[in-house]
């Protein structure tokens, strides 16, 4: 398999774990998870082929770590970012000091009047480290990074969540609690 096919069918398995499983008839359980071999019959009749052996290497070679494997391998689910319904099962946890978020400069001014909303999304993701925040803010044009005192966030009773992925979660960000921009 190429990188251009891992790359390709990645993006289709972003999009029917996290946001449209009805795309492909696919059902997942109130915690995301859907039936691998039903996964992968559904994908080829829309044109997505791939093995279990490739659908093993696509999870593990992805760079933002963005799907898990029960145990026995016989199901998957996106770590996070859905647009969906679905529980994830993550207890709530003590994040940081700070953690960071990653933006385009477009989203700035607008960000800085009403704080970082989930929009569409589950969750508001934040970064462990400037480095992936950069990355991501870099997705959507030329990236900021805003330091979040998620300490303190988490000192006034807002909750955290961490993904199997690393990611923090949280449901909003305050504009008080953005310290700066890097």
């Amino acid at each position: 398999m190429t990188e251009q096919d891992k790359k390709r069918i990645g993006k289709f398995l972003s999009l029917v774990l996290r946001h449209d499983p009805a795309k492909i008839e696919l059902e997942l359980d109130e915690n995301g998870w859907a039936n691998v071999k039903e996964l992968i019959e559904k994908c080829r009749k829309h044109r997505y082929h791939f093995s279990m052996e490739d659908l093993i290497e696509i999870v593990e070679t992805n760079d933002k770590q963005r799907y898990s494997f029960n145990e026995k391998r016989n199901k998957i689910r996106a770590n996070q970012g859905h647009s969906i319904d679905i529980d994830l099962g993550l207890s709530a946890v003590e994040p940081p000091e700070y953690l960071y978020h990653g933006t385009a400069t477009r989203f700035l001014s607008s960000i800085m009047e009403q704080g970082i909303v989930k929009g569409s999304r589950r969750h508001v993701h934040l970064s462990k480290d400037k480095e992936t925040a950069i990355k991501v803010g870099a997705r959507h044009g030329k990236p900021v990074i805003l330091t979040i005192m998620s300490g303190k966030m988490y000192q006034d009773g807002i909750l955290f969540y961490q993904s199997d992925n690393g990611v923090w979660l949280t449901n909003y960000v305050d504009v008080k609690y953005i310290l700066k921009q890097i």
